[in-house]
């Protein structure tokens, strides 16, 4: 029964988001209002120079480590985040004011939830922001849960299951109120009045590691997620990233020969390296620096699929050595 009520609530949701009228996608009263009250920040026209990528996986994409204190400086103010839950001051690792579920925020970490920490978003939107004319926006929406499977992003997922589930990740999965993908839907049905979905970045595997059927069911979570926003596959990109690799210690590194697969199984997609990428002594996660690394090749391989030409920044002159100048006078 439950499933079948999500079902009808997703579907109510993309009917409605796709009508000429301002009704909250549930119909509960409050959520109503409250939906109402966001109307006031969105645009009548989506902004065509908003980009907005949605990102999803496990830890690695939710961030499982605190961000260091040079994480948290120069990012951006055209690097944003919709938050989906509420942020309180104080509250976990965040360091922030408050954030407030679907209002766009500076991405400062963590972006997923405020007991998280830097992942492969962080870096991503930062090195966008960084090879975009000042004119581009860059906005992530972050739906991540440690530990996940990629069933638990079905569209199709009964959040009953989740009782079946460790008491850790009960909690995890509590914050998008045991349905990530309904989640990841209301706050990106949202976000397409203001801007233009641009593409997805996925981390996920070790949960599913070994499993030959993972392309296939990337494909299906893509695909579901394509249709539920009316978008079209040339237009929105899938980059997934590799596992830790064994050379470093990595644990799932026998699963990145079938994330490899997954250009043939989605046209528009690219598999995002993790070469040389160092990790924490659990060899699942990676470390600091392999989070700011892996987040700039995310960043890379989205443009190239989305055809978007990185700014040439200019190089300052160098400045002439001193007795190294041409000397003057008759010759």
């Amino acid at each position: 029964m439950k499933r079948l009520l999500a079902t009808i609530a997703l579907a109510g949701s993309v009917m409605l988001a796709n009508a000429q009228n301002n009704d909250h996608i549930y119909g509960d009263a409050q959520e109503a209002e409250d939906f109402l009250s966001q109307n006031a920040q969105f645009a009548s026209h989506p902004d065509p120079n908003f980009y907005i990528y949605l990102c999803i996986g496990q830890s690695n994409m939710e961030g499982p480590f605190p961000a260091a204190d040079q994480d948290y400086e120069g990012v951006s103010e055209r690097f944003l985040v919709m938050p989906t839950q509420d942020f309180n001051k104080g509250e976990g690792r965040y360091r922030g004011e408050g954030r407030k579920k679907y209002e766009w925020d500076v991405a400062v970490p963590p972006l997923c939830r405020p007991h998280t920490g830097l992942s492969c978003a962080d870096y991503f939107g930062r090195t966008m922001v960084e090879n975009l004319p000042d004119s581009i926006k860059v906005g992530v929406i972050h739906v991540a849960i440690g530990g996940c499977k990629i069933e638990h992003l079905f569209k199709e997922y009964d959040p009953a299951e989740v009782q079946k589930e460790a008491g850790w990740f009960q909690g995890f999965m509590r914050s998008y109120d045991n349905f990530p993908y309904l989640r990841l839907i209301d706050c990106a049905l949202r976000a397409q009045k203001q801007g233009v979905i641009k593409g997805i970045i996925l981390h996920q595997g070790c949960s599913n590691t070994g499993d030959p059927k993972w392309p296939a069911k990337v494909n299906k979570v893509y695909n579901d997620i394509l249709r539920d926003l009316s978008l079209k596959a040339e237009d929105c990109p899938l980059v997934a990233g590799e596992l830790v690799r064994g050379e470093m210690g990595g644990r799932c590194s026998s699963h990145n020969p079938i994330i490899n697969q997954l250009p043939s199984v989605i046209k528009n997609s690219a598999v995002v390296s993790s070469e040389g990428l160092t990790c924490q002594p659990d060899g699942l996660h990676f470390s600091l620096e392999g989070f700011r690394e892996i987040g700039k090749r995310y960043a890379e391989q989205m443009m190239k699929l989305n055809g978007i030409q990185p700014i040439v920044k200019e190089q300052p002159s160098p400045e002439p050595q001193k007795g190294k100048g041409k000397k003057g006078g008759k010759k």
